[in-house]
């Protein structure tokens, strides 16, 4: 090659495309970007499936976000379908709304309770934890044993192979209980769903002719045979450095998709957990993501397993210490920045991993324009 590329970008997810892009877009740069998968896009990769259904291979995404920064962003790549997320939980024979609100406690015991009565109702069966500490902490201060055991316990049981009381607090933390009727699964200013889909707007977003992209390649397949300046790495932390300090564990997923006729949808709303019955979590169909009409449907049913590719960072502190020994090392690197889920070891929502993203492109703008280092030969 005549010159070496500027960044070599591993992973064609959203923390590596939005970086891919913004370096080369803003700042002229060469781009080469690598993904072990056949596709771009990562875990947000969709496509159209022998029914013809457009569907997301690695599970629902549905896009939320408060950031208009982040909205703005990506509205340059996609038109955008507006879709308010509903969730329904099976529950005692009943499909109710969840996160828990005034209809679900009214639908599980035959009440008629206004919003000061649903609050008398948990404060009378919340149980004090001093301090908040693990998963089970959080739900039973809040709404207390009965509606813990009915919503949580088994469903957290099922993803993540963990009792409650075993993980960090932040898993449950963020649902939240709602006074009101609500049924909304997410309260975000901004909600919507690519209008074309998420692989459009990886395409579109990557289409710059500064980026060129590898797929089905591993990066130290090629490291060390092209050349470049600097290295973006998505990927686990743990592997970048051949698992030195041990192994992070992560929680998988394995997805059974079931296609069939449908003059009309299977399900009322997009997703059904099901925290206590079957061995799967919650089944997802598409067509009331994308809006799509269509004479057929598809689902898929979501297991949770201890193997497979790394979904969920499990959350808690002996990981946390174990990560921190990774990002000590990644601190101390020179030339290669890290960022993303894997990356950092962290359980982002897709707008949390783009602005992630954003936040290290505008470092290296600010900080590194201009600066010509010398070629990698090895990122590791």
């Amino acid at each position: 090659m005549s010159r070496p590329f500027d960044y070599l970008v591993v992973g064609a997810g959203f923390a590596g495309s939005v970086m891919a892009e913004r370096l080369a877009s803003v700042l002229n740069k060469r781009v080469l970007l690598v993904d072990r998968r056949p596709h771009i896009g990562g875990n947000a990769y969709d496509h159209y499936d022998e029914a013809g259904v457009l569907v997301h291979r690695y599970g629902p995404h549905i896009f939320h976000t408060n950031s208009r920064e982040v909205f703005e962003y990506l509205s340059q790549f996609t038109a955008w379908r507006p879709y308010q997320h509903r969730v329904l939980a099976s529950v005692d024979g009943q499909l109710v709304p969840i996160p828990i609100n005034l209809d679900t406690l009214n639908a599980l015991y035959g009440a008629s309770m206004s919003a000061f009565e649903m609050a008398a109702f948990l404060e009378a069966r919340a149980e004090a934890r001093i301090p908040i500490r693990t998963s089970e902490d959080v739900i039973v201060s809040k709404v207390g044993r009965e509606l813990y055991e009915k919503f949580f316990r088994n469903y957290t049981r099922k993803q993540w192979g963990l009792d409650p009381s075993e993980l960090d607090a932040t898993v449950t933390a963020r649902i939240p209980i709602r006074f009101n009727r609500d049924p909304r699964y997410f309260a975000d200013t901004y909600q919507a769903m690519p209008l074309h889909g998420y692989t459009r707007m990886f395409e579109r977003m990557l289409s710059h002719p500064n980026i060129k992209i590898l797929l089905n390649t591993d990066y130290r397949e090629i490291d060390g045979t092209i050349p470049y300046r600097e290295l973006i790495y998505t990927g686990p932390i743990d592997e970048f450095y051949d698992f030195r300090f041990g192994k992070l564990p992560y929680r998988s997923l394995r997805f059974q998709f079931e296609s069939g006729p449908a003059t009309s949808l299977h399900q009322p709303v997009a997703v059904i957990n099901y925290p206590n019955d079957h061995l799967y979590t919650r089944v997802t169909e598409f067509r009331h993501l994308t809006g799509q009409e269509h004479t057929r449907t598809t689902l898929v049913y979501e297991h949770p397993q201890a193997e497979g590719d790394p979904y969920y960072p499990i959350p808690r502190p002996d990981n946390a210490e174990l990560y921190r020994q990774y990002r000590d090392q990644a601190v101390s690197a020179r030339r290669v920045h890290f960022v993303g889920r894997l990356a950092t070891y962290r359980y982002y929502n897709m707008d949390q991993v783009v602005a992630q993203a954003l936040t290290l492109f505008g470092r290296i703008a600010s900080g590194r324009r201009g600066e010509q280092p010398a070629p990698l030969a090895a990122a590791g």
